[in-house]
């Protein structure tokens, strides 16, 4: 029989913001997948769950959840550490299925094909077994979160929209903010203090939202400023299109 891996995005953090889809595709799954820091494999208090874990226990029954750790605190590229634990998380996938799964899921915050770790979890798992099917279930970005609950259309008329991690370096950031659309910047907790003093210095900051834990408790959101600190990894960064008037894009 045909084995499918699905990756199911489940959101920035709130269990409401899953998609029907998703919903039903985590409830048919024989096991779903949860990504956790590899010193968290083991079964824990809630405290020790990660984010996508700590979503879908709203939605899937715990003897059906299955932890994953790969080096996710990881930096430098393609680690041996990194590629050693996807090789281990697909050995796991690999496992589940000669033991008869046929519908497996790996719950992803945010949208599996935005920045996450299901990508390179699928290709470590064709890499061992060719035959097994990956779909996606998409889901609802932190940047789509952070739009609604600060009212900061993200994109109108002509504007650009410009998704990128801080991690990549100053430079990508400085060049999407003097461009003509919204820039919202992922992973800034290292590089808060240059994006703050880049924003300053292209006159954006004043429009700026910063968004962090967001769904989760310690949730903030709010204007960007020199009081923020101990920014999570997570954490995201809306700069808005300056925008003089209404429809003045179209």
């Amino acid at each position: 029989m045909d084995a499918t891996l699905t990756g199911v995005g489940v959101g920035p953090g709130d269990p409401e913001l899953l998609t029907v889809k998703a919903v039903r595709v985590l409830g048919e799954a024989d096991l779903v997948f949860v990504p956790v820091m590899a010193d968290r494999a083991e079964p824990a208090a809630g405290a020790d769950a990660g984010r996508a874990e700590r979503t879908v226990r709203a939605h899937v029954a715990a003897d059906r959840l299955r932890r994953l750790p790969f080096a996710l605190d990881d930096r430098g590229g393609v680690t041996a550490r990194r590629a050693a634990a996807w090789d281990a998380a697909a050995r796991v996938v690999i496992e589940a299925i000669d033991s008869g799964a046929r519908s497996l899921a790996f719950a992803t915050i945010g949208d599996p094909n935005v920045y996450s770790t299901f990508g390179y979890l699928a290709q470590s798992v064709r890499a061992l077994r060719p035959a097994v099917h990956v779909a996606t279930v998409p889901g609802i970005t932190a940047m789509q979160e952070l739009a609604a609950r600060s009212g900061t259309p993200l994109c109108e008329g002509r504007e650009p929209l410009t998704l990128l991690p801080a991690t990549a370096g100053l430079a990508l950031f400085a060049h999407a903010l003097a461009g003509p659309g919204t820039v919202v910047a992922y992973k800034g907790w290292r590089r808060h203090p240059e994006l703050l003093a880049e924003l300053r210095r292209q006159g954006r900051l004043a429009d700026a939202v910063l968004g962090r834990s967001l769904g989760l408790p310690g949730e903030r959101i709010g204007p960007v400023d020199d009081s923020t600190h101990d920014l999570p990894y997570l954490s995201t960064l809306l700069v808005p299109a300056r925008r003089e008037h209404r429809g003045g894009k179209l």
